[in-house]
């Protein structure tokens, strides 16, 4: 894995999601991306279909991007998600495939952060 692939993804996430410029997702997605997510189907026009339905309703989300690795054809994301600037948010780690320079297949889950833990650690 390139470092040029966790910066693409890296970037995917900033641009389409961040910015919400989802006229460039065809820069990033593969048409018949895989969708791993269970509420999204598989394609890249379902998906920004939703990011766009997604901005509308919250215009300040953002992923902030904690860490990212590669192994092989994958890239691993952990971000602190947050609705709002005042949301606590959820911790959400992304797998990203990549093929033919496009992500190909997507992967994620996502924690709400505690207010607290048991350890004093953060989640993110």
């Amino acid at each position: 894995m390139s470092s040029h692939q966790v910066h693409f993804v890296r970037d995917y996430l900033e641009t389409v999601w961040n910015q919400g410029q989802t006229d460039l997702a065809d820069k990033y997605l593969a048409a018949d991306l895989i969708q791993h997510n269970p509420n999204l189907p598989d394609g890249r026009k379902p998906l920004v279909e939703f990011i766009e339905g997604f901005r509308k309703q919250l215009p300040e989300a953002r992923f902030e991007i904690k860490r990212a690795a590669g192994s092989g054809d994958l890239v691993f994301v952990h971000t602190h998600f947050r609705a709002t600037s005042t949301d606590r948010g959820s911790a959400v780690v992304e797998i990203f495939r990549l093929e033919n320079d496009l992500i190909a297949e997507h992967w994620d889950v996502r924690d709400e952060i505690p207010e607290t833990t048991v350890s004093g650690h953060d989640v993110v």
